[in-house]
């Protein structure tokens, strides 16, 4: 098996608002493969697919109770401490639910974490031991 990942699915309890939330809360656009049942985001190399929960769950053959921690974080990394601070004041203004506050983390960054609608985390964090390139990818130094 290769070293990649290709789509980083969601089940997701609306459709329509968590669309409309990484619209308009992240400023994302949709790829034209999005229609009424799915929404795509390209992201880097990666895509983010929004999918009905109940639906990912009945695809997968498993059941789709169950809430609490998901167990897992996204996360979206700047190139400087102060992009961490400027990208939660933005989140913010727009009504995002901010979860962590921006501070020093003890593994030696800078980091705060927000959630969409469905309480998935996102961590926006300033990490010094890794390098972006023009895209965002980090950089295997």
């Amino acid at each position: 098996m290769e070293q990649r990942l290709t789509i980083i699915g969601l089940g997701v309890s609306n459709l329509k608002q968590l669309t409309a939330f990484y619209e308009n809360k992240f400023g994302w656009k949709k790829t034209k493969a999005s229609n009424e049942s799915i929404s795509f985001f390209q992201l880097n190399g990666i895509l983010l697919s929004l999918y009905p929960r109940e639906k990912l769950a009945e695809d997968a053959g498993i059941s789709s109770k169950g809430n609490g921690f998901n167990a897992f974080s996204l996360a979206y990394n700047t190139r400087t401490k102060e992009e961490v601070d400027i990208m939660i004041e933005t989140l913010e203004n727009k009504g995002v639910k901010i979860i962590k506050r921006p501070q020093e983390a003890f593994w030696g960054g800078y980091s705060s974490y927000v959630s969409d609608p469905d309480n998935n985390l996102w961590e926006i964090a300033f990490n010094p031991f890794l390098s972006l390139d023009e895209k965002g990818n980090i950089l295997d130094e």
